[in-house]
């Protein structure tokens, strides 16, 4: 049997690319920086080539070097969804799920998820990590990360998914606001920038616009906020309008405000709420029966 390159050599190359720096990729491996050195020197004796360029100041890495770095990251992540395997044999509902989770979902649906994930299956437990979708996806390519739940439609080519439930989607405006807008919602006969909306990274700005049917830009006030609070925050200061997701406002985010909550335009706007993991992992049973249970929290909201 050939020499084969060792899982630990291919882990300190991989980190090597991720932090740029030997230092800083020598503390993530918990290795002195020499430790990590001759092993990623070892790598490139045992494949015969030389992945990274080296001189007294920096490195950069070769053309072959980048992909035996993108090649390792799947051989790691494969061996991870292999030692799960065989861990949560017999027993799927067991171990450690590194749940990945957007902003605008995360502080209000995450804690019933782990009470309910508590009190049904003790023996998981769910590290939690919040980023938007892009970020979070990409964890999820490197291996990071194990399972997302993520607001649809996203690009989420090349993993599995599965709906769990629907987020409608409501207007809110200031208490003394809403006498002057009547239901259906008409948006030309709101003022010019009055509609606040999130930065381009969230996507529920996308789902919101496209769900709601709002397609005079005209509407929308050029602030960007980053989160949902900030939304509520701007709204109950009498500046405009916004929407918000259901579970946002079940959670209790109007609390304290005088904002009242309206039907926008369309028939029953929503989002669609869903789990992504990576096509290759051995806990299709884990995370369907995740689902279900997040399914039926969606469900007790609508």
């Amino acid at each position: 049997m050939k020499h084969l390159p060792s899982l630990k050599n291919l882990y300190y190359l991989v980190n090597l690319h991720q932090e740029q720096n030997f230092n800083r990729a020598a503390k993530v491996c918990h290795v002195s920086q020499s430790t990590l050195s001759s092993g990623i020197q070892n790598l490139e004796e045992q494949l015969g080539y030389q992945l990274i360029e080296r001189d007294h100041k920096s490195f950069m890495f070769t053309a072959i070097g980048e992909e035996v770095v993108q090649r390792s990251l799947k051989i790691l992540t494969d061996v991870d969804d292999l030692v799960e395997l065989v861990k949560n044999q017999g027993a799927p509902m067991t171990g450690e799920i590194r749940l990945g989770c957007i902003p605008t979902i995360a502080p209000f649906l995450l804690s019933r998820v782990v009470k309910q994930c508590q009190k049904s299956y003790p023996d998981l437990s769910l590290l939690l990590k919040e980023d938007t979708t892009e970020r979070l996806l990409t964890a999820l390519g490197k291996g990071e990360l194990d399972l997302l739940l993520l607001a649809l439609p996203a690009d989420t080519s090349g993993y599995h998914s599965m709906k769990v439930g629907i987020d409608p989607f409501k207007m809110v405006v200031h208490k003394d606001l809403s006498a002057d807008i009547h239901e259906p919602v008409d948006y030309q006969a709101l003022p010019d920038e009055s509609i606040f909306l999130l930065q381009s990274e969230h996507c529920i700005t996308g789902h919101a616009i496209s769900a709601c049917q709002l397609g005079d830009s005209a509407k929308v006030n050029p602030f960007a906020a980053t989160s949902l609070h900030t939304l509520v925050q701007m709204v109950n200061s009498k500046l405009g309008t916004t929407f918000l997701p259901q579970m946002a406002i079940d959670a209790g985010i109007l609390k304290d405000t005088d904002l009242a909550v309206m039907s926008p335009p369309g028939e029953a706007p929503f989002r669609e709420i869903g789990l992504v993991w990576r096509q290759t992992t051995s806990r299709i049973l884990t995370f369907r029966t995740l689902g279900l249970e997040i399914q039926q929290l969606l469900q007790q909201q609508v």
